[in-house]
């Protein structure tokens, strides 16, 4: 399990214009996942619309937690993700479904009973994912690779899942950015 909270500092503007600490603090909204249990969201910062607005505005995390970044917009957030154990990869897939509601992302769950991994999904997105501490495995629909501390997957819309086949919890981070399907890939 990962203890480190994370820590994040938000830059701002005093009324004379000048740049300044706005916040310096744990992520203030956190949201574990019930239908696979221990992994957990850091929601750290999300913007609206490219190019994106820069104000002193409110925190975009306080809303709900949704998968996807906003429509034109990014979305940045740390993932723990457990071990997998037998238990979820037996039974999860019955939860997918109504996970992925959870976050906005109805129709984003693509498992079935002929899936590799109960966890397999698809968003309309570009996703920077960075092995921040531990393992995890990437499952595509015909490849997989493992991955260890400090290396980046872009990952350009495809069905994918991880996979945590290591004995500890892993963090990632990801940076995501909305996209749009070329219509050969939609």
């Amino acid at each position: 399990m990962i203890t480190k909270t994370i820590r994040r500092i938000v830059t701002g503007h005093n009324k004379q214009g000048r740049s300044v600490i706005s916040e310096d603090g744990a992520v203030p909204k956190t949201m574990d996942l019930e239908a696979v249990p221990g992994t957990r969201f850091h929601e750290v910062w999300s913007t609206l619309q490219t190019p994106a607005r820069i104000d002193n505005g409110e925190d975009p995390t306080l809303g709900p937690v949704v998968l996807s970044p906003p429509e034109q917009g990014t979305r940045i957030r740390f993932v723990d993700i457990p071990p997998d154990t037998q238990e979820y990869l037996d039974n999860g897939l019955k939860n997918m479904k109504d996970m992925f509601a959870k976050v906005g992302e109805t129709n984003a769950s693509t498992a079935d009973t002929n899936s590799p991994h109960p966890l397999m999904h698809r968003t309309e997105s570009i996703d920077y994912g960075i092995v921040m501490d531990g393992e995890i495995t990437l499952i595509l629909d015909e490849d997989e690779v493992d991955l260890t501390q400090g290396d980046v997957v872009i990952q350009r819309g495809t069905n994918h899942a991880w996979a945590n086949r290591s004995d500890r919890t892993c963090r990632m981070l990801f940076i995501l950015v909305d996209g749009q399907f070329d219509e050969t890939l939609a």
